[in-house]
């Protein structure tokens, strides 16, 4: 998008900015950006205010259109927009939710210490690398049949942990129990079936990633302690997603959405925000195949995780049950969802669309694992190859202002033609080697793309959810090692 901003952010306070009702006709709720004076510039630059204001004009969106510190320029949402929907007026759209369907974070603890892995992260990267599927069209290790594929994609993680790959704990430890239910495969297209099978069980190309990390910083012990954290500590983080069969679920109900759009004569300021009722037939389909594609992503990350914990045996000469490895949480990025909020005084029903955005459920939310319940969502938000991560908490300030949603990343800041333009990806690798990251991918352009530089400092992004309340700091993580597709 060319040119910049010039319309109206009013300050609310230092982490909040208002784009009123009054900016553009149709607008049927303010937009409310998370962000500071620092960061204004670029979110000018990047124009995705335009975006925030545009989501403003949905049918039946409640209370604002909102936007998370992390925010850049998407398809018809902003990446790092959140907004929710009354289910009786309101709207879904495959624009709130992205093409990369629940493209999520998972993050697994070990009992190892930093300084005893470092004579093997050669060995252990390089046997990571060679066991995790990873690179544009990759195809994995599963082989699944036409029955198999169908059934994953109802079931979610508990058919990958039924057939052995996992643990039962793993599956009360990933959001929404690593299903969403209403899937329906006979919503999903052949062709997005043909393009999920082969690609069972890879990582991904792109900014999917699966990190070795370090925790560097603890900020709050007690909760650190509920999720089993400690300074020292390996980590394992691992970001992927439902691969070419939700690209595929998201490209075939963008062309139904819209012609649903001109047959429930909605007026839009974009026709990338195609969209229909939630009870309309048109809705309801999108629903069951974007579940779908969401349980095949969960499926998928449960697989990759078995498999990182075997290379770990294997280099460590211990099980993984030896090795401490469990699962802290898996979060989801990308989705849309049925959740009870409340609304003026009630509790209702509501279809709150993520789209680049995390969950960050307060503590006592009856949707927590047990374990979580008296502390809050572990909240994992990766930032970029060269610089950290970090483990956060939900709060009750979310659930109150945002629909219990916070920040997923760090963002980009430049395109990846840009960031391509501005180093190669062997400067890249040699930049990380001198800050003792090691690097495998299977090409190396792709480095270049996902250069620290290309994203805003994760630092700056989780300081203003943290300062805003949406999520707390729990624990910094620093990177041993990566491996990009």
């Amino acid at each position: 998008m060319s040119g910049s901003w010039t319309g109206p952010l009013e300050k609310i306070d230092e982490y909040r900015w208002l784009i009123p009702k009054s900016f553009q006709d149709g607008m049927r709720v303010p937009g409310l950006i998370y962000t500071t004076e620092q960061l204004i510039k670029d979110l000018r630059m990047d124009q995705t205010p335009v975006q925030v204001a545009n989501v403003a004009c949905l049918p039946g969106i409640l209370k604002y259109s909102m936007a998370m510190p992390d925010i850049h320029w998407g398809y018809g949402f902003p990446i790092g927009g959140v907004a929710a929907c009354g289910l009786k007026d309101g709207v879904i759209s495959p624009g709130g939710v992205g093409y990369d369907i629940n493209c999520g974070v998972r993050l697994m603890r070990t009992d190892l210490c930093a300084d005893e892995i470092e004579n093997k992260m050669e060995e252990l990267l390089n046997k990571l690398f060679n066991n995790i599927p990873s690179g544009l069209g990759t195809k994995g290790k599963i082989r699944l049949s036409n029955k198999e594929l169908r059934e994953v994609l109802v079931k979610g993680s508990a058919w990958a942990v039924k057939k052995g790959y996992g643990w039962p704990e793993d599956i009360e430890l990933t959001e929404g129990n690593g299903c969403l239910p209403g899937a329906d495969p006979d919503k999903v297209s052949e062709r997005a079936m043909e393009r999920g099978r082969p690609q069972s069980g890879t990582l991904g190309s792109g900014n999917h990633f699966l990190e070795v990390q370090e925790v560097v910083e603890i900020y709050n012990p007690e909760i650190a302690d509920v999720f089993g954290l400690r300074k020292g500590q390996v980590m394992v983080m691992m970001h992927s997603g439902s691969r070419g069969l939700g690209y595929q679920v998201c490209d075939d109900y963008l062309k139904v959405m819209g012609r649903a759009v001109s047959k429930y004569n909605f007026s839009l300021p974009d026709r990338q925000l195609a969209c229909a009722p939630i009870n309309s037939p048109e809705g309801k389909d999108y629903f069951s195949a974007m579940a779908a594609a969401a349980n095949y992503a969960w499926a998928n990350r449960q697989w990759l995780m078995h498999w990182t914990r075997e290379v770990f045996s294997d280099v460590f000469a211990a099980s993984p049950e030896k090795l401490g490895m469990s699962l802290v949480y898996d979060v989801t990025h990308n989705i849309a969802k049925f959740e009870d909020h409340e609304i003026e005084g009630k509790i209702q029903k509501v279809c709150v669309h993520r789209k680049g955005a995390t969950r960050s459920f307060c503590p006592g939310h009856p949707d927590l694992p047990e374990k979580y319940k008296i502390s809050g969502q572990p909240v994992i938000i990766p930032g970029d190859m060269g610089r950290n991560s970090y483990v956060m908490v939900g709060t009750k300030k979310a659930m109150e202002e945002t629909f219990g949603s916070t920040c997923h990343g760090a963002g980009r800041l430049m395109s990846r033609t840009s960031a391509m333009k501005a180093a190669s990806g062997k400067q890249i690798y040699d930049e990380l080697s001198n800050r003792n990251i090691l690097v495998r991918t299977g090409n190396i352009r792709t480095l270049s793309e996902e250069a620290p530089a290309a994203y805003k400092n994760v630092n700056e992004i989780v300081d203003i959810v943290h300062g805003a309340g949406l999520s707390l700091k729990v624990a910094k993580l620093r990177p041993l090692g990566v491996i990009k597709g």
